[in-house]
């Protein structure tokens, strides 16, 4: 049996806690660090280079780069140029510093079903919710197979998986293996290998499925 363990809380830590995740802290960015960071990404996404831009907006080399790594407050007359040399309008700059973090809420009962191959065979998808932007994709389902519903355990695609098991007991295959789920089982994996419900051994069954992977960029 696999057990995660977060590290003990010092008493100093009281006022920084911290959850069971490995993941980073985040740092709010700073105006002009955000400011740099759009006008460098736009920059690259125009295929200019730093010399080209700050020409274009009738800057030094070294005043663009101080912008883009956001270590003065340049004036708004001077932002304004870069935007113009960017053919991006002004407002767009400050766009990231003042959206709001993504987030998504669904009332039980209420999500999108999804019509895929899985619901032809009582198959039914729930998505519970969907973000729109990050790095990264997360597809929360809730999903059910009915009493019509038939084995199907060749699914293929990119990213991760979660399964967790709620209710009913089915033989969910990953690649060569076989795994007897019950209500409170979990299995994560790698969804390039075949898988999917290849024994349905007590219906109606529910399992919340979660697949993550890289979000296609926008970029040519």
């Amino acid at each position: 049996m696999a057990v995660l363990r977060s590290r003990p809380v010092a008493p100093d830590d009281a006022g920084d806690l911290l959850t069971g995740s490995s993941a980073e802290p985040v740092r709010e960015l700073t105006l002009e660090e955000s400011l740099g960071a759009q006008i460098r990404l736009r920059r690259r996404k125009a295929e200019l280079t730093g010399a080209d831009l700050a020409s274009a907006a009738g800057i030094s080399l070294g005043m663009l780069s101080k912008i883009e790594n956001g270590q003065i407050s340049a004036s708004l007359t001077t932002l304004q140029s870069v935007s113009r040399a960017l053919n991006v309008p002004l407002s767009q700059l400050f766009a990231t510093f003042e959206e709001q973090r993504d987030c998504s809420f669904v009332k039980s009962g209420h999500g999108v079903v999804i019509e895929r191959r899985g619901t032809k065979a009582g198959h039914e998808y729930e998505l519970l919710g969907h973000l729109l932007g990050g790095p990264t994709v997360v597809e929360p389902y809730m999903i059910t197979l009915h009493e019509e519903a038939r084995p199907y355990s060749n699914f293929r695609h990119e990213g991760v998986e979660l399964i967790h098991m709620l209710s009913g007991r089915v033989v969910y295959r990953h690649g060569e293996e076989r795994y007897d789920m019950e209500p409170g089982d979990t299995l994560l994996f790698d969804c390039q290998a075949p898988h999917g419900p290849e024994e349905l051994l007590e219906k109606p069954m529910r399992y919340l499925s979660i697949i993550i992977y890289p979000r296609k960029s926008d970029t040519p």
